[in-house]
């Protein structure tokens, strides 16, 4: 028995019918096929599924679909502008090489929008710990660390 559910996604509404457990991540990337949020670990360990709800980032594998009912969403996909220039912290996680594989990447940024939007001004030690609930597990976190400075100083304009 599926129920009702209607949101805001990037900008779009959206409604469907859903199964009550499906979680939010799943809606996202199954059935919105928004597939720049990433599922790794299903117990919101690693990050990767970080999306913004209601301006707040958020972990979307934790998360039923039902409890975002008439929520404000925004994902990776919703970043960029809409004629396809990135996102400043886009951009400076792109120069600085704040990747490698690029699993943890979306996530990464979102949790990096969502620290400058409450520190516009992190330092090196507030950005760590900021991101403190995203994983990567290939880079070190220093190039990151370097793209989330560049892009908080671009955000400020």
């Amino acid at each position: 028995m599926g129920i009702p559910v209607s949101m805001t996604v990037n900008g779009k509404a959206v409604a469907a019918e859903i199964e009550p457990r499906t979680l939010l991540a799943q809606f996202l990337r199954e059935h919105l096929r928004l597939t720049g949020t990433h599922v790794g670990c299903d117990t919101g360990q690693c990050g990767a599924c970080t999306i913004h709800l209601n301006g707040r980032a958020v972990k979307a594998c934790n998360l039923l679909t039902a409890q975002a009912q008439g929520a404000q969403i925004v994902t990776i996909e919703g970043v960029a502008a809409a004629n396809g220039e990135l996102h400043p912290m886009q951009a400076a996680f792109r120069q600085h090489h704040g990747l490698q594989c690029g699993f943890c990447t979306p996530g990464m940024v979102m949790a990096a929008l969502d620290l400058v939007k409450r520190q516009p001004n992190p330092t090196e030690d507030a950005i760590r710990a900021g991101l403190d609930g995203n994983l990567c597990r290939c880079t070190g976190y220093h190039n990151i660390v370097k793209a989330v400075q560049t892009g908080a100083a671009a955000m400020k304009g």
